[in-house]
């Protein structure tokens, strides 16, 4: 909690006031860096980047158009989800900002190496300056959000295997990883539930994470008010988490938008292959995949754009399933550009829009300050 409202007070000064993002040599340094990796990855295993030029060439436009809106629809199935959790606490936003919002979030996953918390803190910021002083509630709906997909993606991968183990399709090291997954998981679900619960203890973490940082940075950084904003914050948090836990209807119809977004993201997968005219791949496998996929690109590891280690993961998993290499690097292609670079380039267009959104208010509160002053 200390911690998002933290980041918060940093993304409201480096992106979100700001009516333009700065594009820089460092925005594309690491981006071309990752995309030499997953091209010197497909090289080393003598992948034909030819014969990937020639299939992406030859794709179904219908299946792959009809690819793109599962993509969207994804992502407005999710805000869905957050809108109704958001609805249930009283926030009284528009479903139409909190797609803004959420399309930012996924900018900011994108341009931040930290996609376990940077999207999520920057919602959270968005629909306290929409809403003052709703930033626990802000918070308690992300993490009720989070709790949710985490489920989903454990049934998913619990479902997946054993789907798997019934074809003799899963062993070895893959078997390893993903039981390993399972179990980190439901770890990190406990961990996170039991601190949603136990409101004292996450005070005693707050203060304890405040105190650090004012010895990290030698008082450089005045915490005092921080922490009374931060205490405020954690105390509404822990009363919508309660209110989430007393009120089971709400938490099932916000899952249900959930899941209908969770089958959406294996819509893509599934559309993007018979794009390219490949309809061998299973259903169980698909779940598997994407299951795995999503867990290690949820990993914050420094890199911006998520570029390099995503593809080479879906590559080698869609590789281990059967798929044929040359296959499985054009469908990861394909499915990156959707997943991707589509959905950077709208949340580019969402920032650009809420920050002269932001300078337009501003402007004609100025004005309006200054027309009082005057009478």
């Amino acid at each position: 909690m200390f911690i998002r409202v933290l980041c918060s007070r940093r993304l409201e000064q480096a992106l979100l006031n700001s009516p333009k993002y700065k594009v820089t040599w460092k925005t594309f340094l690491l981006p071309i860096v990752g995309i030499t990796a997953f091209l010197v990855y497909i090289y080393l295993f003598n992948v034909d980047i030819q014969e990937i030029i020639a299939n992406m060439q030859q794709i179904r436009a219908d299946f792959y158009a009809m690819a793109a809106v599962a993509a969207l629809l994804d992502v407005f199935f999710f805000t869905v989800a957050w809108h109704l959790l958001l609805k249930f606490l009283s926030v009284k936003v528009s479903l139409i900002k909190e797609f803004l919002y959420v399309w930012v979030g996924i900018f900011v996953d994108t341009i931040i190496p930290a996609e376990s918390l940077s999207g999520e803190v920057t919602k959270i910021y968005l629909v306290n300056r929409e809403e003052n002083g709703s930033a626990g509630k802000a918070t308690a709906s992300v993490v009720a959000q989070r709790l949710i997909g985490m489920s989903i993606n454990i049934v998913t991968l619990v479902i997946g295997t054993v789907l798997l183990l019934t074809e003799h399709l899963l062993y070895g090291i893959v078997l390893g990883l993903i039981l390993f997954l399972i179990a980190m998981m439901l770890v990190s679900l406990v961990l996170i539930l039991f601190l949603c619960r136990r409101e004292r203890w996450t005070l005693r973490i707050i203060d304890s994470l405040i105190r650090l940082a004012e010895r990290i940075t030698r008082g450089h950084w005045k915490l005092v008010n921080l922490r009374g904003e931060v205490i405020e914050a954690t105390k509404a948090f822990h009363g919508a988490i309660g209110a989430y836990g007393h009120a089971p209807k709400a938490v099932l119809v916000a899952s249900i938008a959930s899941v209908t977004s969770w089958m959406f993201s294996l819509m893509v997968f599934y559309l993007t292959f018979l794009s390219i005219g490949y309809a061998q791949i299973s259903w169980s496998a698909i779940l598997m995949i994407s299951s795995i996929f999503v867990a290690v690109k949820s990993i914050p590891v420094g890199i911006p754009f998520e570029i390099g280690l995503p593809e080479i993961t879906l590559t080698t998993l869609l590789v281990f399933f059967g798929v044929p290499w040359q296959v499985s690097a054009t469908a990861t292609i394909l499915m990156r550009l959707l997943t991707l670079w589509v959905r950077f380039f709208i949340g580019f267009g969402a920032q650009q829009w809420l920050g002269i959104e932001a300078m337009t208010v501003a402007s004609h509160r100025t004005a309006a300050s200054v027309e009082t002053k005057k009478t």
